[in-house]
């Protein structure tokens, strides 16, 4: 793209801070106001922008679930969050509808973050151990990110229904998963996480 450093143009998942910029701007956060007004990069969140891919209209924005695996990437680092949760059924193909919200779990806790691109949408950030949640490389719309797989992300709906304040919405994407699933897998997981109680109810629920 025209007119943007490296620096901007190869950010993991098209994403980045001002203070990334440090070593090719001397005043970074004038650098990416300028860049702004010329529709050259798009504000994401506080502090935090992305690039319009060079194939897309200038009008275009990306999907949430993509915007919360840049925006967590250039927060936490490259290959470190994960979508969890609702985004991750989203991204899977179990729930139809867009929603407000987006789910990503992180080495550590941190505030949630609106989205500055688009009206009432947010990213919530969940504390968890990244590296023990079971967890593939999916594509979204800024480049592929990590996303807890159909077994995993059952569990995480089952242990978590209220988080997000949609407890329908997960039932509905359980049901669409759990024939999706790895039976072993998804049993191993359960034993892992302490959660083969619940799982067991599920099941039974689900026949």
């Amino acid at each position: 793209m025209t007119g943007l450093p490296a620096a901007i143009t190869r950010a993991p998942l098209r994403t980045f801070r001002p203070q990334d910029l440090a070593d090719v701007y001397t005043q970074p956060n004038v650098q990416v106001h300028r860049l702004t007004r010329q529709n050259l990069v798009r504000k994401a969140g506080p502090g935090l922008y992305y690039t319009v891919p060079d194939d897309q209209d200038p009008t275009w924005v990306p999907t949430l679930e993509a915007l919360a695996a840049g925006v967590a990437t250039a927060v936490f680092g490259e290959r470190v969050p994960v979508l969890m949760h609702l985004t991750a059924a989203r991204l899977l193909g179990a729930l139809p509808r867009a929603i407000g919200q987006a789910f990503v779990a992180a080495p550590r806790q941190h505030a949630p973050i609106r989205a500055a691109d688009r009206e009432a949408a947010t990213i919530v950030f969940v504390a968890r151990d990244v590296d023990k949640l079971d967890a593939a490389l999916l594509p979204t719309d800024l480049g592929p990110a990590l996303v807890t797989t159909a077994e995993q992300t059952v569990l995480d709906l089952t242990k978590r229904p209220e988080l997000g304040g949609m407890p329908e919405e997960c039932r509905a994407a359980i049901r669409v998963l759990l024939p999706r699933c790895d039976e072993d897998r998804l049993l191993d997981l359960a034993r892992e996480q302490r959660m083969v109680r619940p799982l067991d109810r599920l099941r039974a629920e689900n026949r």
